[in-house]
């Protein structure tokens, strides 16, 4: 049986064809049909309507880092409950790192993950192949084979390809598929502290990561990337010189790209005072200019997208001294509060934010609109013929993060206690209502 809904009274924004204005969606069976003006006439019979009250209704948000506890630590969390917390921040597709128990480094693995993620209660899942076997840096992984079982990029997750004769082969085998390489843009001899190197880690006796850590990898990559002609990401970027390598490589023509999470462009180093470690991350938070520069490189384009870098972790990993706990920090429910900071302060326009968590991401993991690859659902677009893939949101509706009563089982938030606004009022995925309401 044919179903049908109608979003109407909404403000409809489609970063990927520039739409931004008032109008109504129509979906039927789970498909994107097209949208119209606000007083256009007729209503398919049957169908059910949505009143938007005003709200903003954009594409459903693709988080490209993040990482889930399945398989090997769903003690942390499981399939089910980061589904819960992703469609509470309106995220309907994640791309899930592949460093779990064991890693994503079999075919076999990448295939049961985007299984997982057909469920219709579950978020649709794009998984790394791991770039070398055991995400160990020693081995390069079967990249061809992973690529083809649907694997959307490659990567070690959180543990940087220290070798550079490995990183070069690792982009010139990866070429060869048309496949992205993604690096943790640490120098790993380093980056054996836990705070970012100067007077507050001195203060605190913690051992300190200096930010040239992070912009010497990132030289040597865009060196390699040269020599090579692969394509280069970098995660989770989040100093001032690091950007700024990658603005001017991207001036060079060089194939390029990176991403950065609300923490670099929201806190700074002074979070983890008293020792508070649900703001240990890796990278560590860095100081007030690094902070003021990823805003900036925000703003000129110079970053192509904001993952949440969704790591959950369980309080036993977190209730330990400082340098021993664990890194990392929830953010999918986040995300999109964290993100619309920078449209408040007048930083991004709301589309370009948008932008940022939609088509972006999409285009550098190759599943935009007509083009997705592979036979991937087209996400990150309100074009007609893409699944129903829906976030309804008002962007002033204030609501505070509290630690504990946060949707999903991990609670880890580095913004525990901060008052937000832009506040997710519903989620479908594939037409199908999964947040705010009658799922």
């Amino acid at each position: 049986m044919s179903t049908c809904t109608v979003f109407e009274n909404v403000r409809l924004i489609d970063p990927a064809s520039g739409l931004d204005r008032q109008g109504r969606l129509l979906v039927r069976d789970g498909v994107i049909v097209g949208h119209d003006l606000p007083d256009a006439e007729g209503k398919p019979e049957g169908a059910e309507i949505v009143d938007g009250q005003g709200a903003v209704l954009c594409p459903g948000f693709v988080d490209m880092r993040v990482e889930i506890g399945e398989p090997g630590h769903e003690y942390r969390e499981t399939v089910k409950s980061a589904s819960r917390a992703a469609f509470a921040g309106g995220v309907t597709t994640v791309a899930v790192l592949p460093t779990g128990s064991p890693p994503i480094d079999d075919p076999a693995m990448v295939r049961m993950l985007r299984f997982r993620g057909e469920e219709p209660d579950y978020v649709s899942i794009l998984p790394y192949g791991a770039l070398t076997k055991g995400c160990q840096g020693a081995e390069l992984a079967e990249i061809g084979l992973l690529s083809e079982a649907g694997a959307v990029a490659f990567t070690d997750g959180n543990r940087a390809i220290a070798s550079a004769r490995q990183m070069k082969l690792a982009l010139t085998y990866a070429q060869a598929f048309d496949a992205l390489v993604v690096q943790h843009p640490e120098e790993p001899t380093l980056a054996g502290g836990c705070a970012t190197e100067g007077e507050l880690a001195l203060r605190l006796g913690l051992p300190g990561i200096p930010t040239a850590a992070e912009a010497i990898m990132i030289a040597r990559d865009i060196r390699l990337v040269e020599m090579t002609g692969g394509r280069l990401h970098f995660g989770h970027v989040s100093t001032g010189e690091g950007v700024e390598l990658i603005r001017q490589a991207k001036a060079r023509g060089v194939r390029v790209t990176c991403d950065t999470a609300p923490q670099y462009f929201d806190l700074n180093e002074t979070a983890i005072g008293d020792f508070r470690t649900y703001a240990k991350f890796s990278p560590p938070l860095r100081r007030e200019d690094d902070r003021l520069a990823i805003c900036a490189a925000l703003a000129d384009g110079t970053i192509d997208a904001i993952a949440s870098d969704h790591a959950p972790r369980d309080p036993d990993d977190k209730r330990l001294p400082f340098a021993q706990a664990s890194a990392g920090g929830t953010g999918l429910a986040t995300l999109l509060g964290v993100t619309l900071t920078r449209y408040h302060d007048g930083t991004l326009s709301l589309s370009d934010a948008l932008a940022l968590l939609t088509c972006r991401p999409a285009v550098l993991l190759g599943v935009n609109g007509a083009a997705a690859r592979g036979g991937a659902r087209p996400v990150g677009t309100l074009a007609a013929g893409a699944p129903a893939d829906l976030c309804l949101f008002d962007p002033d509706r204030a609501w505070q993060v509290i630690a504990g009563e946060l949707p999903g089982h991990a609670q880890n938030t580095p913004f525990d206690g901060r008052a937000l606004e832009g506040k997710v009022m519903g989620t479908w995925k594939n037409g199908r209502r999964v947040f705010g309401g009658a799922a």
